[in-house]
């Protein structure tokens, strides 16, 4: 089974932005289309007009938040490995948690503290789900153990031989 390989860490950072800011764009476009419609006047022209205004006016500014949130994530994480020299779900952690502080900075000591901590929980939910899936996945090609009720099924035990 092949491993899914990352791009070294320079190029990480350019790779994570952008699909931030894919994920961004599309999961905007689906809730500002549905927030457009509900909230626009009635008839079907006027609400899918709506929805369409909201996608073009709301979308691009969440998928450049996602963007900046996802670059600033590889960032910190990037700096992490090169300093600790391994690559383990720590780093994960720790980048969610600081990147979660920083965005938070302009809000104070208080919204840094608890954006922080939730970074740093929501991040360690990821990495042990994803553990957790490693795991079990690697269950199922664990070879399956003999099981012989009579040992003497099992023959002779090999003779020892003298030199």
């Amino acid at each position: 089974m092949e491993e899914y390989a990352r791009e070294p860490c320079p190029w990480r950072i350019v790779d994570d932005c952008g699909g931030a800011f894919t994920m961004g764009a599309v999961g905007g476009s689906v809730f500002q289309s549905i927030k457009g419609f509900r909230n626009a006047p009635s008839g079907i022209n006027k609400r899918f007009l709506g929805s369409l205004m909201a996608i073009k006016d709301r979308s691009p500014i969440i998928a450049g938040s996602f963007a900046i949130w996802g670059g600033m994530f590889s960032t910190i994480d990037c700096t992490l490995v090169q300093f600790r020299k391994k690559e383990d779900p720590w780093n994960s952690i720790i980048s969610g948690a600081a990147t979660g502080g920083i965005l938070a900075a302009r809000n104070g000591l208080p919204a840094m503290a608890g954006s922080a901590l939730i970074g740093g929980i929501l991040l360690a939910l990821i990495e042990g789900v994803g553990i957790f899936i490693t795991r079990f996945s690697a269950e199922q090609f664990k070879p399956p153990a003999l099981m012989i009720d009579d040992p003497s099924q099992l023959g002779a035990p090999p003779e020892a031989s003298s030199s």
